[in-house]
């Protein structure tokens, strides 16, 4: 008897955990059509019953921070993905998350100093390091974006985003290099919309 009751309650568990996982899923999974219809408040709320029953999942607040800074609610968006952070202090995510969100928000400085946050642990982060350049061009920081650009290029020459931020500090400072810069970036990616912008 005893063994036929282990036997029903691990059952149950298994059902409990198969009928938990659906719940989840479903939610996961209406929230992401509510996105590519970008109805972002439709696409929070469907995952509301799921984070009253794990409000410090990782994922889950990780969610609703993009869902937030998709929506322009900029102020969720960093409440979400601190509390992303706290879930999984190990985790770059959020914090290149809290970088875009700043960056929107034209909070450079605190985007300079989250993506350097970032870099003392992932020194050649491709997207800390670029956004860390975009924060420095805001504020004038030609040399040090100069300087970022140039490491990131010795790792990807031809990368068109890091080439764009090269020609824009160029541009910025009056270089005599520029019109080359343009030429090669033409060469690799000819319809480039910055340079076409610039040289009509």
């Amino acid at each position: 008897m005893m063994k036929i009751f282990v036997l029903l309650s691990l059952l149950l568990g298994l059902i409990q955990a198969s009928d938990e996982f659906e719940s989840i899923k479903t939610g996961y999974f209406k929230s992401y059509d509510y996105e590519q219809m970008q109805r972002y408040d439709e696409a929070i709320k469907v995952l509301a019953p799921l984070y009253k029953k794990y409000p410090k999942g990782y994922t889950l607040n990780l969610r609703y921070a993009w869902l937030f800074y998709l929506n322009k609610k900029y102020n969720d968006s960093i409440k979400y993905y601190k509390k992303a952070t706290l879930a999984n202090s190990y985790a770059l995510d959020p914090k290149l998350g809290l970088i875009r969100v700043y960056l929107n928000t034209y909070a450079y400085k605190k985007a300079e100093i989250t993506a350097y946050e970032l870099l003392k642990v992932d020194y050649y982060n491709y997207y800390a390091n670029l956004y860390a350049i975009k924060a420095l061009i805001a504020q004038k920081k030609y040399k040090i974006a100069k300087n970022i650009i140039r490491k990131m290029l010795a790792l990807y020459p031809t990368d068109i985003a890091y080439l764009e931020q090269l020609a824009i500090v160029y541009k910025l400072t009056s270089s005599q290099y520029l019109q080359k810069l343009y030429e090669d970036i033409l060469i690799l990616d000819p319809n480039n919309v910055l340079v076409r912008t610039n040289l009509k």
